[in-house]
């Protein structure tokens, strides 16, 4: 349904155009009372400048974002507006308001004309609006072929590659994965793109290999007596590998027993798990036990 056609935005516009204005007298005593906490002062505030938001929400409808999107974020700005304004400085309250106001109504454009990637924010807002300004200039100037391109480039101040792929992400609209591949179609877009991840069979060989190297690495570690698995376990197995000298001191004994004892334990665990070692190679490691596994068969 249109916003021309929306009866609910209709009756909510003509709501706010009745709502009484405020006198500069009456203002100034409700900001003044809203920047100290009154809540209710704040609220009759914002109700009397609701009008302006509507007035600035129309005056972007052309975007094609629904006007209804709009005033609610218009809303939002006027809102922000009033926790922040000065009354102090002898400003009308809707001169303050209106920059707010805009800047939420644009920044509402700007993300619903692409959901994904490129954020917002006041360089990327006056670069989209400003696009659209030069192209539509230059279109009547010049058409739209590669001279209209090449003015507006010089307009920009850019260069011509890149306004022609700022221009095709402009016309570039994001497309729901819910979209039917065809009229009447009951398959998606989504049902037709191709997934990047791992099949289920090779997401099962990963977890029966990763039960297996498990399972054999648990009985190896068994067989080696406390100091060689205390050493295997922090300093091959551990994120924070552990140097021969700590462990020299841990055990009482010089840094070079440290290092016969890890070599010896290394010795024995090869012997044991040799023949997981074309198993854990097999394919690029993606459980951390098996990367375990490599580094103590290594």
């Amino acid at each position: 349904m249109s916003d021309r056609h929306d009866p609910a935005l209709s009756r909510y516009i003509a709501l706010v155009r009745s709502l009484p204005l405020l006198d500069r007298d009456t203002e100034h005593a409700l900001a003044v009372a809203a920047r100290g906490g009154d809540r209710d002062a704040a609220e009759r505030l914002v109700r009397a400048n609701l009008r302006y938001v509507v007035s600035i929400a129309l005056s972007y409808r052309r975007y094609s974002v629904p006007v209804s999107d709009l005033v609610s974020e218009g809303n939002l700005g006027l809102m922000i507006a009033v926790s922040r304004f000065d009354p102090d400085r002898g400003t009308r309250f809707v001169t303050y308001a209106a920059y707010w106001i805009r800047a939420y109504v644009l920044n509402a454009i700007i993300r619903a004309w692409s959901l994904v990637g490129g954020g917002s924010g006041a360089l990327r807002s006056k670069l989209f609006f400003r696009l659209r300004r030069e192209r539509a200039r230059f279109a009547n100037l010049l058409g739209t072929g590669a001279e209209a391109l090449e003015a507006m480039a010089r307009s920009m101040g850019l260069d011509a590659t890149k306004v022609e792929e700022m221009t095709r992400r402009l016309d570039a609209r994001d497309l729901s994965l819910s979209t039917p591949l065809s009229d009447g179609s009951a398959a998606t877009l989504q049902d037709v793109l191709e997934s990047v991840e791992e099949s289920q069979e090779a997401q099962l060989l990963v977890q029966e290999r990763d039960h297996r190297v498990r399972g054999r690495l648990a009985v190896a570690l068994a067989s080696l007596d406390a100091r060689e698995r205390w050493i295997v376990e922090v300093r091959l197995m551990s994120d924070e590998e552990m140097s021969l000298a700590d462990i020299g001191r841990k055990l009482g004994v010089s840094r070079e027993r440290a290092r016969q004892l890890e070599s010896r334990a290394k010795t024995k665990l090869q012997k044991m798990l040799s023949d997981l070692r074309p198993l854990v190679l097999d394919e690029q490691p993606t459980v951390a036990r098996v990367r375990e596994a490599e580094r103590v068969t290594a």
